[in-house]
């Protein structure tokens, strides 16, 4: 698994779970398919800027560390302009080429920004299904992707 992707997973597990040790993030990797050693969760951790907080109730788990790092919207605009090569709206569902490996990194980053035209994603190798719950809604998908996409990356 590629490092992004790993990360990616990384960053969705620390702000969908409470996690406090590198040994359950290490199971929750795992419980998703992913192995990593001790010495590359410790690197991950490094490189993500991850932090240690303490919650209301006093338990401490993993955060992000946001200081200074982009928003996740500019984040995905980065991204999509990236790695975005083709998006198509049929109907409700919006289909995204991205280039390969990038799908499932596009993804992580879609969900976890919780977009209210979003009701679900899926990714494959290089394609992403975006499902709306209506034409209006795709629409609004499509042109904030549109807005984004790299002409140089579209093939003709």
């Amino acid at each position: 698994m590629k490092k992004e992707q790993r990360q990616a997973k990384i960053e969705q597990i620390i702000t969908q779970n409470e996690i406090a040790t590198q040994d359950e993030l290490m199971k929750a990797l795992s419980n998703v398919g992913i192995k990593a050693t001790q010495a590359t969760i410790s690197r991950d951790i490094r490189e993500m800027r991850i932090i240690k907080e303490q919650d209301a109730n006093g338990q401490v788990h993993y955060v992000i560390f946001k200081g200074n790092r982009q928003s996740e919207e500019e984040k995905l605009f980065e991204n999509i302009h990236e790695m975005v090569t083709d998006i198509t709206q049929v109907e409700f569902i919006n289909i995204i080429h991205t280039l390969p490996r990038n799908a499932n990194v596009l993804t992580a980053i879609i969900d976890d920004l919780n977009l209210k035209e979003v009701v679900g994603t899926m990714a494959g190798y290089d394609t992403i299904l975006i499902i709306s719950k209506s034409r209006e809604d795709a629409r609004t998908v499509s042109d904030l992707f549109k807005k984004y996409i790299d002409e140089n990356n579209v093939a003709d």
